[in-house]
C-alpha cells in the first residue's frame, strides 16, 4: 500500500499514537473551529475514524449533532479563557448540576456572606485608621496654607502693592543663546537697490532683436537683474489691472501687493458654483422680460458680489436702456458707476425721469459745494415745484433772507402743508407773522399746529392775556369744522410746549383740554394719573398745570393739596411750596396734615417763630387736634425749649389728652432729669392706659437706670400681665434676667415667651443671643436649626445664620437665604458683608445700597453703609450717602435706637447719630477682622 503517496486521515498527527509528543499543540487544546468536511479519498475514511483528543467531527452529523457533543462534553471548546481554572472546565466538569449541588453553593455562599459580615466592622475599622494615617503623614497643599491664607485678609494694599515681582530662575533660561552677526554683502544691497527701480522702457538688446523677444544669445542666464526688472514689469501690469474700484480709486498698495493677497477671500468652490447658477437664473429673466426692472437691478448685484465691477456696470447701463422710466435702475447704475462718471449717469437719469424727487435729491447730494447743491434742488424744483421734500432741503441750504423768500414761493405751491408756513411764521416779524398764521389758517382749518404756533407767538411777544384767548378761539374753531379734540394728543402738545419754553401756552392747552372727554366721577382720579405720568416724563410745568386746574375744581380735596405740594417739595422753590400750603390751608383748615406741613418747612428753613405761628393758627382752627398739640411740643422741644414743651403737654394732659402725650410728657421730665416727676408720670399714665407697652418698658427702664434692678424686673412683669403679646417687653425682661441670674433664668424666660408668642424671630434671635454670649455654640446651633423650622422665611434669622457658619460655608449659606427671602433687606445687609470681606467692593456698594433702599428706615444699614464708604469710597460718594441718609430720617434698627434715644443724644441731627453708629459698630462689622 503507497502510504506514502496518499492522504492522511483528517486531523492526523504523526506519533501522536505512540505517545512520540513531548509537548502541547493546538490538538491537545482543540481546534478553534470546527473541522471542514473533507471528501474522502482513501479507503480507510469508510471506517469511522479512531477515537482520540484530535478527533473531528464525523462525517454525516449536522450541527444538532455538534451541539449535543458540546452537551456530551459538559463545556464549550471555545469558552473564553478562565483565569482560576485555565482553559479547562474543571474536573467535575462532565457531571450533571443538580439540586444537592445547588443546595451546597447556596449554603457555602451563606457562610462566606456571614464571615463577611463580621469582618466588615473590623475591616472598616481598620481601612479608616489607614487613611488618617495616610492623610496625617501626606496632607493637602491647601491643609497645609489654610492659616496663612486666613491670615492674608491683614495684609494691607500697600504691603500687596510692595510684593516683589518673582523672575524666572529656570536652568533653560539661562543659558544664553548664541548670536552671530554677519555683515550684509555688497551684491544683496545692490540687487535690492535695483529691484525697487521702475523700468519703462525695454531692454536695449532686446530692441535690437525686435522687441518681439529676448534672444538667449543676446542675454546671459545669469543676468539676474534682468530677471527681476521684467518680474517687475509684469507685476506693475498686474496691479494696473486690478486697481479698478467701486470708488474709482486704487484699492491695491503695490508695495503691500503681497499682504492683499493674503487678506483676500477665496470662495468655494459651492458659492462660485450658485454664482454661475444665479447668473444663468437672471440672464433668462433679463432676456425674457427686459422691462423688468429689478431682475435688472438684481443681476447687477450679482456681478458685484462676484467682484466683476465693469459686468455689473455694463448690466445696469442695460438695464437704464431698457427701463429709462425707472428711478431705481437709475439709482442703482449711479451708485455702481465711478465719481467721475456718477454725475453724468444722474444727469441722464433726471432728463429721462424729470419728475422724480428721488433723482434730484441725489444729484444734489453728489455735488460738493452748497451752492452747487442749491443750483440743482431749484432746477428740480422747476420740474416739480409742489415737492415738500425739495423745498425743505433748498430752504435748509439758504440763508435767513433767502430762506425767507423760498418759503414764500414755497407755501404757494405747496399751500396744504403745515411745516412750511410755520417755518416762515419763524422766520418773519410779529405783525408778518401774523398775517402768516392767518392765510395758514384759512388754508389748513382744521390743523391745531398753527393756533399752537399763534398762543405761542404771542408768548414770545409778551401777551400773556391772549395766549389762552388763541388756545380757546383755536378749540372752537376745530370743533366747528367737525375736528374731534383727542385730549391725550394735545396733552402731548402741552409737554412739548413746556420743552420749547412756551410755559403759558402749555397751561393754556391743558386748562382747555384736560377735560374734554372724561367723566364726571372720573376726573379726580384721571387728572391725578395724567399728572404723575407727566411728573415721571419730566414735564413739570404741565404736571403743575394739571394740579392747578384740579384744584380750582376740587377745592376741598385734600389729596390733590397734597401731591401738589408734594410736587413743589420735589421741584419747586420754598416760596412756591409755601403758597401752595398757604393757599391748602385757606381752603382746607381742617386737614391737619397741611397746617403740620407747613409748619415743618418753616421749622425747616430756619423760621422757629413762623413755625410756631402756623401752629397757633391750626389750633384756632383745630383745637381738638393732639397732632397740633404734639407737633408743637416738637417744635419747642427740639428747638431746647424744655418749659414751653412741658407746658404744652400739661395743657394736653388736662385736655384728655391720649397715651402719645403722657409719653411724651415722661420723655420731657427725663431730658430734665426729674426722676421722681418722671416716674409720676408714667404710673399716672399706667392707670389710665394699661396696654400701651411703651409705659411699662419706659418706667422699666428708669428704674434699671438708677439701679433699681428689682423693681425693674416687677414693672417689666406687671408689663406681661396686661400685654403678654409685646416682645419688647420680653426681651427686655430676659436681658434683665440675664444680667442679675445668668443664663439659665433668662433661657427659661425665653423659652416661655416663645411658647406665649410662637413664630416670633425676635425672641429666637435673642436667644441664639444669648447662647454665643456664653460661648455654647452647639447649642445656638440647635436653637438656629429650629428656629429656621419655624421661621423660614425670616430675614434677622438668615443673617445670623450667614454671621454663625465658619467662613468657607458662608456662601452656600447665603444662597440658600437668598432663595428662601430675596428682598429681605437684612439677608441683603448680610450678602453686602460678605462681599466687603472678599473685597469686592463695586459689588459690595450695590448691594449695601439695595438694603439701604429697601429699608430706608433702619439706621443700622445706613451706618454699615457709609462705613463702607468711609473705607473704600471717596468723598463724593461719603457725602452722598450721607446726604440720602438725612433724608430717609431713619428711626429703627438695633445700634440706631440704641444711640439715638440715649439721653446725651436726644437733641443730636441725623448726621451725628450715624457717625455715632458708625464708631459704635463693634469688631464684627469689620471686614479687615481676622477670622478665627
Amino acid at each position: 500500500y503507497d502510504f506514502l503517496n496518499s492522504k492522511p486521515p483528517p486531523n492526523y498527527v504523526a506519533g501522536l499514537g505512540r505517545g512520540a509528543t513531548g509537548f502541547t499543540t493546538r490538538s491537545d487544546i482543540g481546534p478553534a473551529r470546527a473541522a471542514p468536511d473533507l471528501p474522502d479519498r482513501s479507503a480507510a475514511a469508510a471506517a469511522p475514524p479512531a477515537v482520540g483528543r484530535g478527533r473531528g467531527k464525523p462525517p454525516g452529523e449536522d450541527e444538532g449533532g455538534d451541539e449535543g457533543g458540546d452537551e456530551e462534553k459538559g463545556y464549550d471548546e471555545n469558552q473564553k479563557f478562565d483565569e482560576f481554572e485555565g482553559n479547562d472546565a474543571g474536573l467535575f466538569s462532565n457531571a450533571d448540576y443538580d439540586d444537592d449541588d445547588r443546595e451546597a453553593d447556596a449554603v457555602w455562599e451563606s457562610i462566606d456572606q456571614r464571615m463577611d459580615l463580621r469582618r466588615k466592622d473590623r475591616r472598616e475599622a481598620r481601612l479608616k485608621q489607614e487613611i488618617e494615617k495616610y492623610r496625617a503623614s501626606n496632607p493637602k497643599i491647601t491643609e497645609q496654607f489654610a492659616d496663612l491664607k486666613r491670615k492674608l485678609a491683614d495684609v494691607s494694599v500697600q504691603e500687596w502693592e510692595s510684593i516683589p515681582e518673582i523672575g524666572d530662575y529656570s536652568a533653560r533660561n539661562k543659558k544664553k543663546r548664541f548670536e552671530s552677526f554677519v555683515p550684509v554683502p555688497d551684491t544683496l544691497l545692490e540687487k535690492a537697490r535695483q529691484e525697487q527701480e521702475h523700468v519703462t522702457a525695454l531692454d536695449p538688446k532686446s530692441r535690437a532683436a525686435g522687441g518681439t523677444e529676448t534672444p538667449w544669445a543676446q542675454t546671459p542666464v545669469t543676468d539676474l537683474t534682468a530677471v527681476g526688472e521684467g518680474r517687475g514689469t509684469v507685476l506693475s501690469l498686474k496691479l494696473d489691472r486690478l486697481s479698478d474700484s467701486v470708488s474709482g480709486l486704487t484699492v491695491v498698495d503695490p508695495k503691500g501687493y503681497l499682504t492683499d493677497l493674503k487678506s483676500m477671500k477665496i470662495t468655494s468652490d459651492a458659492e462660485i458654483s450658485d454664482i454661475k447658477k444665479a447668473r444663468l437664473l437672471l440672464r433668462s429673466v433679463t432676456q425674457t422680460n427686459p422691462k423688468h426692472p429689478p431682475g435688472w437691478i438684481a443681476a447687477a448685484r450679482l456681478e458685484e458680489v462676484a467682484g466683476k465691477l465693469q459686468s455689473a456696470r455694463q448690466l445696469i447701463q442695460r438695464g437704464c436702456e431698457e427701463c429709462p422710466k425707472n428711478e431705481d435702475v437709475w439709482f442703482e447704475a449711479c451708485r455702481l458707476a465711478s465719481p467721475d462718471e456718477s454725475k453724468a449717469v444722474i444727469a441722464r437719469g433726471v432728463k429721462a425721469i424729470p419728475n422724480s424727487v428721488k433723482l434730484w435729491l441725489q444729484a444734489a447730494k453728489l455735488e460738493t459745494s452748497d451752492l452747487n447743491k442749491s443750483r440743482v434742488l431749484r432746477k428740480g424744483l422747476e420740474h416739480i415745484p409742489d415737492s415738500v421734500r425739495l423745498w425743505k432741503a433748498v430752504v435748509e441750504l439758504a440763508n435767513e433772507e433767502d430762506a425767507r423768500m423760498l418759503l414764500h414761493r414755497a407755501v404757494e405751491c405747496c399751500p396744504l402743508h403745515v411745516e412750511l408756513w410755520l417755518a416762515l411764521a419763524r422766520l418773519e416779524t410779529y405783525d408778518q407773522a401774523k398775517k402768516v398764521l392767518n392765510k395758514a389758517r384759512e388754508k389748513l382749518n382744521k390743523e391745531p399746529a398753527i393756533w399752537i404756533t399763534a398762543a405761542k407767538l404771542e408768548e414770545a411777544n409778551g401777551n400773556t392775556q391772549s395766549v389762552s384767548k388763541v388756545i380757546e378761539r383755536g378749540i372752537r374753531s376745530l370743533q366747528r369744522e367737525g375736528l374731534d379734540i383727542d385730549r391725550e394728543a394735545w396733552l402731548k402738545e402741552a409737554e412739548a410746549a413746556e420743552r420749547a419754553g412756551s410755559v403759558l401756552t402749555c397751561q393754556a392747552i391743558v386748562k382747555s383740554t384736560i377735560g374734554v372727554g372724561v367723566d364726571d366721577e372720573d376726573r379726580k382720579r384721571t387728572w391725578v394719573a395724567d399728572a404723575e405720568e407727566c411728573k415721571k416724563r419730566g414735564s413739570i410745568e404741565t404736571a403743575r398745570a394739571i394740579y392747578a386746574h384740579a384744584l380750582s375744581v376740587f377745592v376741598a380735596k385734600k389729596s390733590i393739596w397734597l401731591k401738589a405740594a408734594q410736587l413743589e417739595k420735589s421741584h419747586g422753590t420754598r416760596e412756591s411750596l409755601e403758597a401752595i400750603l398757604r393757599k391748602a390751608v385757606t381752603y382746607n383748615p381742617k386737614a391737619e396734615v397741611l397746617w403740620l406741613m407747613g409748619a415743618k418747612e418753616k421749622w425747616l428753613a430756619g423760621d422757629v417763630p413762623a413755625a410756631r405761628a402756623i401752629l397757633q393758627e391750626a389750633y384756632a382752627a383745630i383745637p381738638i387736634s393732639e397732632e397740633i398739640w404734639l407737633a408743637a411740643f416738637k417744635l419747642e422741644f427740639e428747638n431746647n425749649e424744655p418749659e414751653r414743651a412741658r407746658m404744652l403737654l400739661t395743657k394736653a394732659r388736662e385736655r384728655g389728652g391720649t397715651e402719645r402725650v403722657w409719653m411724651k410728657s415722661s420723655i420731657v421730665e427725663r431730658e430734665l432729669g426729674n426722676v421722681n416727676e418722671e416716674r409720676r408720670l408714667l404710673e399716672e399714665g399706667l392707670k389710665l392706659f394699661p396696654s400701651f407697652f411703651k409705659l411699662w418698658l419706659m418706667l422699666g427702664q428708669m428704674e434699671d437706670r438708677i439701679g433699681h434692678v428689682g423693681k425693674a424686673k416687677e414693672v417689666y412683669e406687671n408689663g406681661l400681665k396686661h400685654c403678654p403679646g409685646c416682645i419688647h417687653l420680653w426681651l427686655s425682661l430676659a436681658s434683665l434676667e440675664e444680667r442679675i441670674n445668668g443664663l439659665s433664668k433668662s433661657r427659661a424666660f425665653l423659652t416661655m415667651a416663645r411658647k406665649k408668642n410662637p413664630a416670633t424671630p425676635e425672641l429666637w434671635l435673642a436667644a441664639i443671643r444669648a447662647e454665643l454670649r456664653h460661648g455654647n455654640k452647639k447649642e445656638a446651633d440647635s436653637l438656629l436649626a429650629k428656629a429656621l423650622q419655624e421661621c423660614p422665611t425670616s430675614g434677622i434669622l438668615w443673617a445670623a445664620a450667614i454671621e454663625m457658619v465658619p467662613r468657607p460655608q458662608r456662601k452656600s449659606k447665603s444662597s440658600d437665604a437668598i432663595k428662601r427671602c430675596d428682598h429681605d433687606p437684612h439677608v441683603i445687609a448680610a450678602v453686602a458683608k460678605l462681599f466687603w470681606h472678599d473685597r469686592k467692593v463695586d459689588k459690595a456698594r450695590s448691594w449695601l445700597n439695595r438694603a439701604v433702599t429697601l429699608a430706608p428706615d433702619i439706621g443700622d444699614f445706613w451706618a454699615l453703609y457709609y462705613k463702607f464708604e468711609l473705607q473704600h469710597g471717596n468723598a463724593d460718594t461719603q457725602r452722598d450717602v450721607l446726604k440720602r441718609c438725612i433724608a430717609a430720617e431713619p428711626k429703627h434698627g438695633e445700634r440706631w435706637q440704641a444711640i439715638s434715644k440715649a439721653v446725651e443724644n436726644s437733641h443730636q441731627p441725623v448726621d451725628a447719630i450715624l457717625r455715632k453708629v458708625v464708631l459704635a459698630l463693634g469688631a464684627e462689622e469689620n471686614p479687615n477682622a481676622a477670622e478665627p
